[in-house]
């Protein structure tokens, strides 16, 4: 028999540690997080994290929202027409003028024209990668990968910098049974559901991973899975799960300070937070809000997963990373890879998804109060091809595209950057990836000096990119 008691452990069975720590499981007790907690390999869990102080920042920005356009959204369609191009160009669509003097952007989006007094846009952005996975790794890292333009990549050495949500995750501690950092609906990745390099933790250990929810917040009845009690495990059991809890916290004290332990706490810790009523559950009831919000946002599981995004740098995530999910039965599986009669798709469903959400989101936090302590990014892999190719599509391009920057001590009306007569190349103003994680960091207070240590004790800057001062 196991016994457990305050003061001493005893085995009488001879239970091995290894053998305590599994019957302090999840599934011993009754309780199931797989998705949400993403069950910690023991062998990645192994790296801790020291910070430097950060020098002079601005850090204005208490929360990040990353608006992730996976597939690439073209800068014709978006931020940078070009209407004095030729037609395989500048394709069918005309600019239209904006809240901001002189900037002209794609008809396209018409309500995010009305906000750009808010908005700063980056028209020389280069990742010069042209692949999805490669370049989607410098875009969520900063760092580029190694070799550039390698389609299919996943996550291995020398590629494993971490993304910036596991970065946010050393410089902040998690709050309030939620992490400091937050992905969903999805992980990005290629056909055949090839996952991306860069959005998790990689060399700083698998405790610093952001949470990934694999969730549909547009569903009618949905909840984050596992999140409510099982129906068989009644409250009264669940506490005292939780007294049991606190006498395996003091067993673990006997036992080597091993960082499986040590996780193994800080998990339990979580998933009681998560089903014991909490302001974590309540982040995630998105059902409180009104229908009024909702239809603001767009009804779509990406739409609702921004509106989601919202309510959690409410209750206090740090960084929530939104990542665009393909539609079933639309052209270019309702990605933003428009290889193929890339006009339709745009103007039919992936812009005015886009323009709704985006501009959704932005007067919400205004009207909240929270625009101005909340980065939102609007931010692809990469850009796609002037010339529109033989199946009417542009194809990948990474030599120069457009993203966009707003709140969170970004100054609004700014145009950065300049790109040629067919939006090929920058003239002015060129930012590489590095520059857009540094200049987020520096919003959050960090200065790209700041230290973090990986799992060999290794200390190194969260960022070698520059901050983009002009914009801030």
């Amino acid at each position: 028999m196991l016994q457990i008691q305050q003061q001493a452990l005893r085995l009488c069975d001879r239970v091995s540690r290894r053998e305590a720590v599994r019957i302090g499981g999840l599934g011993a007790l009754g309780l199931s997080l797989p998705q949400l907690l993403n069950q910690r390999d023991a062998n990645g869990a192994t790296a801790t994290s020291s910070v430097s102080q950060p020098g002079v920042a601005f850090g204005k920005a208490k929360s990040v929202i990353l608006f992730w356009l996976a597939g690439g959204p073209p800068q014709h369609e978006t931020w940078d027409p070009k209407p004095n191009a030729p037609e395989n160009i500048r394709g069918p669509f005309g600019p239209i003028p904006t809240q901001t003097p002189g900037l002209f952007i794609s008809e396209l989006m018409p309500r995010t024209a009305q906000l750009t007094d808010r908005i700063a846009v980056l028209r020389g952005v280069v990742s010069g990668d042209n692949s999805h996975s490669s370049s989607g790794y410098q875009m969520l890292t900063g760092v580029p990968h190694v070799p550039l333009s390698r389609e299919n990549a996943t996550a291995k050495a020398p590629n494993l910098w971490p993304s910036l949500g596991a970065i946010t995750r050393t410089l902040r501690p998690d709050r309030g049974g939620l992490p400091a950092a937050i992905s969903l609906p999805k992980h990005i990745a290629n056909v055949g559901d090839i996952v991306w390099p860069g959005q998790d933790a990689g060399i700083l250990g698998r405790q610093y991973d952001p949470w990934l929810l694999t969730c549909d917040p547009s569903d009618e009845n949905f909840q984050i899975p596992d999140l409510a009690l099982p129906t068989e495990v009644p409250a009264g059991r669940v506490d005292r799960r939780r007294d049991l809890l606190g006498q395996l916290d003091s067993v673990s004290r006997h036992l080597d300070q091993q960082n499986t332990v040590q996780n193994f706490s800080r998990r339990f810790g979580q998933a009681f937070d998560l089903i014991s009523g909490s302001k974590a559950r309540e982040a995630f009831a998105i059902s409180q809000e009104s229908d009024a919000t909702r239809d603001r946002y767009g009804r779509s599981k990406f739409a609702q997963s921004v509106l989601l995004s919202r309510r959690l740098v409410e209750a206090g995530v740090s960084l929530v990373q939104v990542n665009w999910q393909q539609i079933e039965g639309k052209e270019n599986n309702g990605s933003w890879d428009v290889h193929k009669d890339f006009a339709p798709s745009c103007k039919d469903f992936l812009c005015p998804i886009m323009d709704q959400s985006f501009s959704a989101l932005l007067e919400d936090l205004e009207e909240r109060g929270m625009l101005d302590e909340t980065l939102v990014a609007w931010v692809g892999e990469f850009g796609h091809t002037p010339k529109i190719n033989a199946r009417a599509g542009r194809d990948h391009w990474g030599s120069c595209f457009s993203i966009a920057l707003a709140g969170g001590g970004i100054r609004g009306g700014v145009v950065h950057g300049a790109s040629d007569q067919h939006a090929a190349h920058p003239v002015s103003g060129r930012i590489e990836p590095r520059d857009i994680a540094a200049t987020i960091f520096h919003c959050m207070g960090y200065e790209p000096e700041t230290q973090m240590v990986d799992q060999s004790g290794r200390p190194m800057p969260i960022t070698r990119g520059h901050v983009i001062n002009e914009i801030l």
